[in-house]
């Protein structure tokens, strides 16, 4: 395994005539070896470092191998060690495995040990090589997510920033128009924006830039409909009963434009003759997740067309499809409850 840049072994052993021998066979075998003569001295140029692998014996006078072995294993960044052993001592070799020795090799006379003892030095080096390779790949993945995922979070601040700039400035158009019904279009506008702003809110403060919980997400959209709907001469009561659910952030955004757009229209329609309760409900069922919205207004006919323009509906039915599914309504419900179940 001759190189232009040799690995680097300490080889811990008392026997001085053992280790010029491991030192001349190692060195044929293309490694760069350093010798200590006790356990203390090893572990001195073990943490002085610039080591590959270190080898250690076992028999030696005054810190044993397994002491040694401990040492080294204690310093910080530590290389690999292989533990060298007699031959009927296996129950060494266990403890110095369980104690953290990369390997072991069994100590015998001739050429045979060098070999093995060169062999073990390679698939150790050559394990070490792919862990360290692996940790730093995982390292600077982990470091590549955190940096995408503050981007993300970034873009989700800015997109709910704009977004809020849009309503605002759908405001002030509708405070110089006249028109009555142009008015409540743009209302209608500005509650739409808002539903999809308060998604890219949510991503911005939570942790989890992919998925949103539903919870959180339409208590702050049902607050802010109820505050758009307080000051109507005929206020509505908005009640959320929601479990927490989380869902990807496109199917949050349809999830948050249908129950605007339910919600509106219960608002608008069901109590023509007074104040009124609009109730949302999120649960999961039988692994989907089921919305409904009601109340107890006066309810629609079968096949009624849609008051106003139609948009509304249009956009539920647009939404609904794109979570894969169907706004159901409940003909026995006294006024109107709306239903869809979807795929958490």
């Amino acid at each position: 395994m001759a190189s232009d840049d040799p690995s680097r072994i300490l080889y811990i052993d008392d026997d001085d005539a053992l280790r010029r021998l491991v030192s001349r066979a190692l060195g044929r075998h293309g490694y760069s070896v350093s010798c200590a003569a006790s356990g203390a001295e090893g572990v001195a140029m073990a943490a002085r470092g610039g080591f590959d692998l270190v080898a250690v014996d076992h028999y030696m006078p005054g810190m044993d191998g397994l002491e040694t072995l401990a040492a080294i294993t204690a310093l910080p960044d530590p290389p690999p060690v292989v533990y060298v052993t007699g031959s009927d001592e296996g129950r060494i070799a266990v403890a110095a495995l369980k104690a953290g020795a990369a390997d072991y090799v069994v100590k015998t006379v001739g050429e045979d040990f060098f070999d093995l003892l060169s062999a073990s030095f390679e698939q150790v080096l050559d394990r070490t090589r792919l862990e360290r390779a692996k940790a730093a790949a995982e390292t600077e993945l982990r470091a590549t997510n955190a940096r995408l995922e503050a981007m993300l979070s970034e873009v989700n601040h800015r997109v709910a920033n704009s977004l809020q700039l849009v309503s605002a400035m759908i405001g002030l158009q509708k405070g110089v128009l006249d028109d009555a019904h142009a008015r409540e279009a743009l209302e209608d506008t500005q509650r739409r924006i808002r539903a999809i702003a308060q998604v890219h809110r949510r991503l911005y403060t939570a942790n989890d830039v992919e998925q949103v919980d539903l919870r959180d997400y339409l208590g702050a959209l049902v607050e802010e409909l109820a505050e758009s709907w307080s000051s109507d001469a005929r206020p509505r009561t908005l009640t959320l009963s929601a479990e927490p659910i989380r869902v990807k952030t496109d199917r949050a955004v349809s999830i948050g434009v249908i129950v605007t757009e339910l919600v509106t229209n219960a608002c608008k329609y069901a109590y023509p003759d007074g104040g009124g309760e609009v109730r949302i409900t999120v649960r999961e069922a039988e692994g989907q997740c089921v919305l409904i919205v009601e109340d107890d207004g006066c309810g629609m006919t079968e096949n009624q067309q849609p008051k106003g323009t139609g948009l509304g509906a249009k956009l539920i039915r647009a939404m609904a499809q794109s979570l894969q599914t169907a706004v159901e309504y409940d003909p026995a419900h006294r006024g109107v409850r709306a239903m869809l179940r979807m795929a958490v």
